[in-house]
């Protein structure tokens, strides 16, 4: 078993209009991520990646804000404040048009 705090995270990572905080827990990693206004994928966080679309598996809960998803066939999805989301490889994402900021876990 293992138990680490939400204030003492293992790495912080800053990127453009965003910051994630990175908790290790065995064979799993736990994330926080905060959206600043105008944070998009595609250009915040490819250029870091170097691909042109995320390639994790992401299992995620929208703590504030509306995140936009997209996959290359054209499905979108929009997840919402106190909603969870799976997100396969293989897509991008944006803050929802009119949403200042998200935050999500």
């Amino acid at each position: 078993m293992q138990r680490k705090s939400l204030e003492l995270p293992d790495e912080t990572r800053t990127i453009p209009n965003g910051r994630t905080d990175i908790w290790n827990l065995g064979d799993f990693v736990v994330g926080r991520i905060r959206f600043e206004p105008g944070w998009r994928w595609s250009t915040d966080v490819k250029p870091i990646a170097g691909t042109d679309w995320c390639e994790y598996h992401h299992l995620g809960l929208i703590m504030e804000g509306t995140l936009h998803y997209v996959t290359p066939e054209g499905l979108e999805m929009e997840v919402s404040s106190m909603n969870s989301s799976s997100l396969k490889p293989l897509r991008t994402s944006r803050l929802s048009p009119g949403c200042s900021r998200a935050r999500a876990a």
